[in-house]
């Protein structure tokens, strides 16, 4: 039978460890075998005691915490980490993940991972497909996307009319500029204003 390792922690020191240590020994673990992480918070805070209860690891062994957010603060980081620890043939025991203990060892174990792994996958892709679809609908309006704007120069913007003249579809030449139709439309007309304005006679001395 495999070691049990226990992993606990505290995103400050100010809280207590004392539950999580507590259900961690009542589920079996040794204290000796027991890694507690004080003062860490964030998704990308050193976690040195979490790498020692991982280096401690073994094939057989299983890795016990209280609760999935223990692992990480993604979703996506927890699961893939949960898919490394069952390639090591590591098995990974929540004790309260859905009111129930969950163990990866366990058909049923296994298929809530599974799932929950779908579900963050499908999460993910329905997240950029509306960052996808908010920035088309932005491209479209000629609205600003962020970032750093492409400068073009009147003398651009004249060839792109002077081809639009010559029958070219005005989305092919906006796109080949890399903008909207309807920004080139306005650039176009903000041209033709700056050469009227420039036509205009000036001012006498009458």
């Amino acid at each position: 039978m495999g070691k049990l390792i226990g992993y606990a922690r505290v995103s400050t020191r100010a809280q207590d460890a004392d539950r999580q240590v507590t259900d961690l020994l009542a589920a079996g673990v040794r204290r000796d075998d027991l890694y507690v992480d004080h003062g860490v918070s964030g998704a990308h805070a050193r976690r040195p005691q979490f790498d020692k209860s991982l280096n401690a690891l073994h094939e057989g062994d299983t890795l016990i915490i209280t609760t999935l957010d223990r692992l990480g603060r993604s979703t996506s980081n927890m699961l893939a980490l949960a898919d490394e620890l069952r390639a090591q043939k590591v098995n990974l025991r929540v004790l309260n993940l859905g009111g129930g203990n969950v163990d990866t060892g366990t058909p049923m174990g296994s298929m809530v991972f599974t799932v929950m792994a779908a579900l963050a996958q499908m999460e993910l892709e329905i997240k950029r497909e509306r960052v996808n679809d908010s920035n088309t609908k932005r491209r479209i309006a000629g609205l600003d996307l962020g970032g750093r704007r492409p400068i073009f120069s009147d003398s651009q913007i004249a060839n792109a009319r002077q081809l639009i003249e010559q029958g070219q579809p005005a989305s092919h030449v906006a796109r080949d500029l890399g903008m909207s139709r309807a920004t080139l439309y306005r650039r176009i007309a903000n041209l033709d204003a700056q050469q009227w304005i420039t036509t205009l006679p000036g001012p006498t001395n009458d």
